[in-house]
């Protein structure tokens, strides 16, 4: 059975501020140009997100960052598979983050 992948757009995230953001890129991704949205929690993609999901609650909100929306897509994905419904994948990553001027950290 397919699942369509929920996703947000970034101009909405910081309207959902009950949802834990979880950035899946690498920590020199996660530190560097694009930098990060204030209040997001770096969990890699693989087993660093894997063993993550495995201790949440299945009631938890989450929204899934990457640089262009791939690699969150795959993690938003996953975490519907560990039976997490409240999931997004961020539209655009912090590419379009970035280009719509919203706040970043480094």
């Amino acid at each position: 059975m397919f699942q369509s992948i929920p996703e947000i757009h970034p101009n909405k995230v910081h309207e959902k501020n009950d949802y834990t953001l979880v950035d899946v890129r690498r920590p020199d991704e996660f530190s560097g140009e694009l930098g990060h949205i204030p209040g997001a929690i770096l969990k890699t993609l693989g087993s660093d997100l894997t063993s993550w999901l495995e201790q949440q609650s299945k009631d938890q909100k989450i929204i899934f960052i990457c640089r262009s929306g791939q690699r969150s897509e795959s993690a938003t994905s996953e975490a519907l598979k560990h039976q997490i419904k409240q999931v997004y994948n961020m539209t655009g990553g912090m590419i379009l983050w970035n280009e719509l001027g919203l706040k970043v950290e480094r």
